[in-house]
């Protein structure tokens, strides 16, 4: 099968097109024929793209963690799944990847693709939508009337922190760049700050909850806005190395979840959540999708269309 493998080289990773084995599903394991997968491009540098749970060193990885496709197999003791099935989930981060025809992946970790969405639209889903979820309602228990501020509000994750924060009833602010601006209201945003003109903290408002997915001084700064008793929660990339004990405790990594795939399907499929696809890449153009090279809006998701 075609795959896209991380290449470490002097320049840093890099990605390569191989031919590998087609994966087969082991006893409690499913295959997954991939039509769609959602690009994180930090996940290059993240320490499972390069180190088994061991801590031993993993060449090779296939990125792209989250897709939607069909299943070609079940493994043994396997229920309740069949061959042919819409599906979409998120693999493990010490798994591989997505970013191929056929990837190998769990029944927990995957849910029934909403019906009313394209393979694309779906791919753009799983890491977005959960994060927002588990840092918003297992994290912060973002509570109705809350003020919540959501850096990114825009992006992959911030497009689903808005729209959930809000229909919590919870009163929203995000930071976006200007072309973004009427975008997060009309998703949910009660206030939107222009981040490259305005600076959060001269807004004179104070949070609840702040959903910071933007990390450096973004994050450094978003303490100032914090009540007392608020809670911050960062998916920042930066926040795992931090040595500040308050971003180690509002630091998270977003895990696989079915009965939150199955809510969030479902919230989906009776129009009650939107997705963005920003761009889809065609796999030829899959490293420039990593790379940032492909013209972008800025709003959700960069999906590499597998087959």
């Amino acid at each position: 099968m075609k795959a896209i493998c991380i290449s470490e080289s002097a320049a840093g990773a890099t990605l390569v097109e191989k031919e590998l084995p087609r994966p087969r599903a082991a006893a409690g394991e499913v295959t997954i024929r991939v039509r769609a997968a959602g690009v994180t491009p930090t996940e290059l540098g993240w320490y499972p793209t390069s180190h088994d749970r061991n801590g031993g060193a993993r060449t090779g990885a296939v990125p792209s963690h989250e897709y939607s496709g069909e299943i070609a197999e079940t493994g043994a003791g396997v229920t309740g799944l069949a061959e042919g099935d819409e599906v979409f989930g998120m693999n493990d981060w010490f798994a591989d990847g997505a970013l191929a025809e056929y990837c190998v992946t769990r029944p927990e970790w995957i849910a029934a693709k909403p019906r009313r969405f394209s393979y694309d639209e779906a791919a753009t889903v799983p890491i977005g939508a959960l994060t927002a979820w588990q840092g918003l309602f297992e994290r912060a228990k973002v509570e109705p009337g809350e003020r919540v501020l959501i850096h990114g509000g825009a992006g992959a994750v911030g497009v689903f922190a808005v729209q959930l924060a809000h229909q919590r009833g919870a009163r929203v602010t995000a930071t976006v760049s200007g072309g973004n601006v009427e975008f997060v209201k009309g998703i949910g945003a009660e206030h939107a700050i222009d981040y490259r003109t305005a600076r959060f903290e001269d807004e004179g408002r104070v949070f609840d909850v702040v959903f910071d997915a933007v990390g450096g001084e973004t994050l450094r700064r978003s303490w100032a806005v914090l009540k007392p008793n608020g809670r911050m929660v960062t998916i920042a990339s930066d926040g795992s190395a931090s040595e500040d004990e308050r971003v180690k405790r509002a630091f998270f990594i977003v895990e696989a979840k079915r009965q939150q795939l199955e809510e969030v399907a479902r919230l989906l499929d009776g129009g009650e959540l939107r997705t963005f696809v920003d761009v889809v890449a065609p796999f030829a153009k899959a490293a420039e999708a990593y790379t940032g090279a492909l013209p972008r809006t800025g709003r959700g998701k960069v999906v590499v269309a597998v087959g």
